[in-house]
């Protein structure tokens, strides 16, 4: 289990936000931080500490009189660190190349394969076709609805017909090099993880996961790490220290170096 990085990024500011208070309309969003460095800085501090494989969100759409201040937020990120993240956020293949030059390691995509509630196969061959799938992460974040988890879409205000489960990672994985999966019901929150979807993730896959939402102390990331059987890596943002959190960066990081190096000598 490795941590990832995260920025995210709405109205041109990096944020810290309730997942599931996000809204197109008026581009609005509950917050839980707002920061007073650009994504650029955030890039950056990442970098020297040698964390990759993270990932920037761009949370507002295209259509919106924020998006361009975001996107050049992200774009500078981008450069700030070339190979070290990845990046989300209405993704096509018109525009994916576009964010790969700049720097991003993976492009990260869910409504443009996800469309009126259903996965459509062209659109995702065509992402692959631009980009090549080792390149391609595939977003699945989901919240419950009834009993099951569901697929959701457009800054995770729409629900799609797909249930996250085993069977769906193991079809997905063979289309795309990562997967990436907020838990939108508790993302922001920080008050715990979703432990029965993190027991879904946990299924082998074959292929990194990485999880988002709800860690708010070291409880979760030992959970995290037995419900997921250590092949989940996670991602922590509003419990942070670095985004007014309570929980530090580098014991973080050494807690997880720390347990890796007890699973390596137990042959785990």
């Amino acid at each position: 289990m490795k941590f990832r990085p995260c920025i995210d990024i709405h109205n041109g500011k990096v944020k810290q936000i309730v997942g599931g208070s996000l809204t197109d309309d008026k581009d609005r969003a509950k917050e839980n931080f707002v920061a007073e460095h650009d994504a650029a800085f955030f890039s950056r501090f990442y970098r020297d500490k040698g964390l990759s494989g993270g990932h920037i969100i761009l949370l507002n759409p295209s259509t919106s009189s924020y998006y361009e201040k975001t996107r050049e937020q992200a774009v500078e990120a981008l450069k700030a660190y070339p190979g070290g993240f990845q990046i989300g956020g209405g993704i096509t293949p018109e525009n994916a190349g576009n964010f790969l030059n700049a720097g991003a390691s993976h492009v990260i995509v869910t409504s443009y394969v996800f469309k009126d509630g259903k996965l459509h196969y062209d659109k995702l061959k065509k992402m692959q076709k631009a980009i090549g799938k080792e390149r391609l992460v595939l977003d699945l974040s989901c919240r419950k609805r009834d009993k099951d988890y569901y697929i959701v879409t457009d800054r995770w205000q729409n629900y799609t017909d797909l249930k996250l489960t085993k069977e769906t990672l193991c079809g997905l994985s063979d289309e795309c090099g990562e997967f990436l999966v907020h838990a939108v019901d508790v993302e922001g929150k920080a008050q715990g993880i979703e432990e029965e979807l993190v027991k879904i993730l946990g299924t082998e896959a074959g292929i990194p996961i990485t999880y988002a939402g709800g860690v708010h102390d070291f409880s979760d990331l030992a959970r995290l790490r037995k419900l997921g059987g250590g092949r989940v890596d996670v991602t922590i943002g509003s419990a942070l220290d670095l985004f007014g959190g309570k929980m530090k960066l580098d014991e973080v990081l050494a807690y997880l170096c720390d347990d890796t190096e007890k699973r390596r000598e137990s042959g785990r």
